[in-house]
């Protein structure tokens, strides 16, 4: 397709930028339209994926039949095979009478599958069996059907860490992804940053009938360096804030500033920061990060109870392993320093000075040590953790698990199970 082309398409859909990936990905998709191959869409959640399978689908021949959007993340595991294939009348508690699926419904159509990779593997065999024979039974009835309907899957996981850790099947995977496309993030699209910001800011004035916002130099400077982790949504959502609360018609860096989520008092963000392994991790995984910290100051502790019971049981005890406990340098992750100033203010107060080990003797016994490790245990655990931070997320949005979850960052169907999970109801 040629510049031209690609421009019509944006217009048609909405969507703005010049970035040579996003053109690429609408390249992609346009180009396999015209026939019935799976596609698997991958990007990080707020990129814009749902606008690719509605290109496909109004670029085929099929665009005259049904398009139908499932959010696979949003519908309890309990239903989900119901929802898609449809149940018989009698097959479980409140079916009373006959349903189709979505499958049936968009047959000689197009189905979106978005966030497929959080089905369960159950649905997973059923949907391959589709896939594979065009072919599904409806829950409760052993009699086979047949479906026309193609199929279009997008995911903002790692499936290949996601099939390596079984939590989704390699067949199924492979049959998706026939036709790959990949939607950039937000922060690689260079000055569609700036183009997307100043196309909302018009839409909000005009929605808002209200003068539109501008930023300054600095602001604009900090809004292109600014990594948003939440992509376009998270852009649109800052933008409409701004646009709604500030009376100055020009934002300033400060202004800007305090509508980020990271606390950033300076330009230079980070892009990314660098972890163990040689991974890559944006801010989008701060609470995976923040996980990692709990872990290794449990670690610390644990290294510390083990020498502080040498000291105490008279074992020599090496000038390394003190430095190992007492040294901040030996943190495995430097630059979440950078970006958890509080973390690394906590991690900090579990240091010991040098001058001060020989005040470990001072516990009087074993007794005491075992208290310590209650005390650990107490204090780092996983699952009070993230239970805190469900119920503080509900309450924040008044029990709606839809915000919840989004503002958790995980989708509603987990949200769901974890509630369930910690008697939450």
């Amino acid at each position: 397709m040629n510049n031209s082309e690609i421009q019509n398409i944006k217009n048609k859909f909405g969507i703005v930028g010049a970035d040579l990936a996003l053109n690429r990905a609408i390249d992609v998709a346009v180009q396999v339209a015209s026939t019935d191959l799976s596609v698997l869409i991958t990007g990080e959640s707020g990129v814009g994926k749902e606008k690719f399978p509605q290109i496909i689908h109004q670029n085929s021949a099929r665009k005259h039949n049904k398009y139908i959007a499932v959010n696979c993340g949003a519908i309890p595991e309990g239903t989900i095979d119901s929802e898609l294939f449809g149940h018989v009348k009698g097959s479980f508690t409140g079916a009373t009478a006959d349903r189709k699926g979505y499958f049936e419904e968009a047959n000689g159509g197009t189905i979106f599958l978005d966030e497929v990779g959080e089905l369960p593997l159950s649905t997973q065999v059923r949907l391959l069996r589709v896939l594979e024979a065009g072919e599904y039974m409806k829950v409760g009835s052993s009699e086979v059907y047949k479906t026309n309907v193609r199929v279009v899957a997008a995911t903002n996981l790692d499936m290949v860490r996601a099939i390596s850790e079984g939590r989704f099947r390699e067949d199924l995977y492979y049959r998706l992804n026939t036709v790959p496309i990949s939607v950039p993030p937000l922060r690689q699209r260079g000055d569609d940053i700036y183009l997307l910001f100043r196309k909302f800011a018009t839409d909000f004035a005009e929605k808002y009938k209200m003068p539109a916002i501008s930023l300054s130099s600095e602001a604009k400077m900090l809004l292109m360096r600014y990594p948003w982790p939440g992509n376009v949504r998270q852009l649109k959502n800052v933008t409409e804030q701004i646009s709604v609360l500030e009376t100055e018609r020009e934002i300033t860096k400060e202004a800007l500033v305090a509508y980020l989520p990271v606390s950033t008092p300076n330009a230079n963000l980070p892009m990314l920061s660098s972890l163990s392994g040689g991974r890559e991790k944006s801010f989008h995984d701060e609470r995976e990060i923040l996980y990692q910290v709990l872990f290794d100051m449990k670690k610390d502790m644990n290294d510390l109870k083990k020498l502080v019971n040498e000291i105490m049981q008279g074992r020599p005890v090496s000038v390394e392993n003190i430095s190992s406990v007492a040294t901040a340098d030996t943190h495995p992750y430097p630059s979440i320093r950078h970006q958890f100033g509080a973390v690394d203010e906590y991690v900090s107060d579990t240091q010991i000075p040098s001058t001060q080990i020989q005040n470990v003797t001072k516990i009087k016994s074993q007794h005491d040590i075992q208290d310590m490790d209650e005390y650990v245990e107490e204090n780092f655990s996983l699952e009070d953790t993230e239970k805190e931070m469900i119920v503080k997320a509900l309450k924040k949005h008044n029990n709606k698990r839809k915000y919840a979850a989004q503002d958790l960052g995980i989708s509603e169907r987990t949200l769901y199970r974890k509630i369930k999970q910690y008697g939450l109801e």
